[in-house]
Order: C-alpha cells, then sequence, then structure tokens
C-alpha cells in the first residue's frame, strides 16, 4: 500500500517510518512525504493511481490541508484515494468541514499510531 503523508512539522515523518518501519522493510507499505498541499498535488499526480491514501495536516503553509482535500476529491479519471484528515484542532467545526469536503476519516493531534 503506497500512503501520502502530507504535514509541515518534521517529526512526523520520523514518527511514521518509526512506526511502520517493519511494514516499509517488507515491502508492505510505501510512504511518500509532502511538507505542503503544492508538494502534495505534486506527488499525487506523478503516483496518483498508486497512492490509496493520503494522511493530511491541516493547516499548512502555502496551500492547506482543506484545499489539497477539495483537490482530491475534485479530480475527475481514476479512482481517488482515500483522505484522513490530521489537525491539532480538533473542534467539531473542523470535523463537520472535512466530512463535508469529502474526507473519509478525522484525527486529532497527537496522531496515536
Amino acid at each position: 500500500m503506497k500512503i501520502l503523508v502530507v504535514d509541515d512539522e518534521a517529526d512526523v515523518q520520523t514518527l511514521f517510518q518509526q512506526r511502520f518501519r517493519r511494514e516499509i522493510r517488507n515491502g508492505e507499505l510505501n510512504l511518500v512525504f509532502a511538507t505542503n498541499g503544492f508538494d502534495a498535488s505534486a506527488a499525487l499526480n506523478q503516483n496518483g493511481q498508486d497512492i490509496q491514501l493520503v494522511v493530511s495536516d491541516i493547516n499548512m503553509p502555502s496551500m492547506s490541508g482543506l484545499y489539497l482535500l477539495k483537490q482530491i476529491k475534485m479530480f475527475e479519471g481514476s479512482p481517488t484515494p482515500n483522505v484522513v484528515m490530521v489537525t491539532a484542532y480538533g473542534d467539531e467545526e473542523n470535523r463537520e468541514r472535512c466530512k463535508y469536503l469529502g474526507a473519509d476519516d478525522f484525527l486529532p493531534k497527537p496522531l496515536d499510531l
């Protein structure tokens, strides 16, 4: 399974790599990382058909995770990946907005992997 992880915090990449090191080593998971929505869009354009899951922070510089979510869900063509939105602000307003925009799930930070 190929997963795109989008977060502007550098420690998130290390967290995912450490938590899923066995699955990565066994070839069960392939993690792709982006630090903002623009890089995530580029990764999706390059690997779009292979990426099955996007885990994205909401608050990022340049392009927010919400805007990225809109782009992913509006894409016409091959099946879109599932999208899980992550934020330090786990309030109901953010949950509803993510749901309205098509998010498949919502997780509050800090992540408990």
